[in-house]
């Protein structure tokens, strides 16, 4: 029993020399663990009470599910990323979903930004523009005051160089059939395509042969300042007229109603989108007027003197001699350019530009060949004030 105890109090006191010996270190290690942690516990509370845990987790989710818009990272869209022209009217978009687009206008008229209004020039063509030297004069130095739209044939690749005006100005096309709807449909393709520039206000249609017959200003400044578009619309009662009209038309369009006109016309903006966004007189000129109705001399000046024929000057601002007869006007070239044959197109007409009387009544023509181009760039520039 004696013996027990005494192997008892040996135990008992290796244990306590252990107990006494740990490393000083651990106990340093123990006591900045533990001090950490109340660290660590105060810092927490204190964010979560000034902070809260909603808007804590509220920012993760922003962090982490927003996508800036047009994948821009550093701002938001502004008003100019609505109204910026596109510098290059190619795009993927079907004539259904053009016009639909291009049916868009603001109804508030008073525009919150400067908007310059500019002309645009829409040229419908086969294939090259043989008289772009001399549109390229007449344009110089007007760059804000126009833009420039191309239709030919889809498979015409054109060659301009990158300082020409014309560069980069072609819009997706299709092929244009004289006399077929196609030809209208091109008409409105170029329209749909100049009404995507909000600061094009009016839309001048011409051809490759077209010439222009006075300067940039004073073309611009004749048409802005217009109350009326120009397009020629006249009741034939021949059998090139009232002759082509079809009985099925009616009660839409009726043989009263019948109109034929110039195919080469120059619009403002509200009449641009009437043409643009038509779906009432369109289905019974596709189905009923087609050759020997021409259709491109019918569609437009009937439906428009219905809808609009107080806003119609009557008359187009492209002279056309068709004094010779046939079915195609005269054609000009290299022999025909003289001072005088210039000066005795613009002299010879009187019209009526808003409302008082004029000798100023066109202000381009055709049908001028690749031949005229030289006479005309070497003509005196007091000719044609350019």
């Amino acid at each position: 029993m004696e013996s027990r105890a005494m192997v008892l109090e040996e135990g008992k006191e290796r244990t306590t020399n252990q107990v006494k010996g740990l490393p000083i270190t651990l106990l340093r290690v123990l006591i900045l663990f533990v001090t950490i942690c109340a660290v660590f516990s105060v810092i927490s509370i204190y964010t979560l009470k000034h902070f809260g845990i909603e808007s804590v987790v509220t920012t993760s989710v922003m962090k982490s599910s927003f996508q800036p818009c047009r994948g821009e990272q550093d701002r938001l869209l502004d008003l100019e990323d609505w109204i910026r022209p596109n510098s290059n009217p190619i795009h993927n978009m079907s004539d259904k979903e053009l016009f639909w687009r291009a049916s868009f206008g603001p109804r508030i008229k008073d525009y919150p930004f400067k908007r310059v209004p500019k002309v645009a020039f829409m040229f419908l063509t086969k294939g090259p523009l043989p008289l772009a030297p001399l549109w390229e004069r007449f344009f110089k130095g007007n760059e804000r005051l126009y833009s420039i739209y191309v239709h030919s044939l889809p498979s015409f690749q054109p060659q301009f160089s990158r300082s020409s005006v014309f560069y980069n100005r072609q819009i997706p096309s299709k092929v244009a059939e004289w006399g077929r709807m196609s030809m209208c449909d091109a008409e409105r393709r170029l329209l749909a395509n100049a009404l995507l520039d909000i600061y094009n206000e009016r839309f001048i249609l011409l051809s490759e042969s077209c010439i222009p017959l006075y300067n940039f200003s004073f073309v611009y400044n004749y048409i802005m300042e217009s109350k009326h578009s120009f397009m020629s619309v006249f009741d034939d009662p021949g059998p090139y007229g009232r002759g082509r009209y079809r009985n099925e038309m009616a009660p839409l369009v009726n043989i009263t109603q019948w109109r034929k006109g110039s195919q080469w016309f120059e619009v403002n903006r509200k009449i641009a989108t009437s043409i643009v966004e038509d779906t009432r007189y369109y289905p019974i000129f596709e189905k009923y007027c087609r050759p020997a109705c021409y259709v491109d001399e019918h569609y437009f000046p009937t439906m428009l003197s219905i809808e609009a024929g107080n806003a119609l000057a009557n008359r187009s601002l492209t002279w056309v001699d068709w004094s010779r007869g046939g079915a195609h006007p005269a054609s000009f070239g290299k022999s025909d350019i003289r001072e005088e044959f210039i000066v005795r197109i613009r002299s010879r007409h009187h019209c009526k530009y808003n409302e008082r009387n004029s000798t100023v009544c066109v202000l381009f023509a055709r049908k001028f060949s690749p031949s005229s181009l030289k006479p005309l760039l070497d003509m005196d520039s007091r000719v044609l004030g350019f």
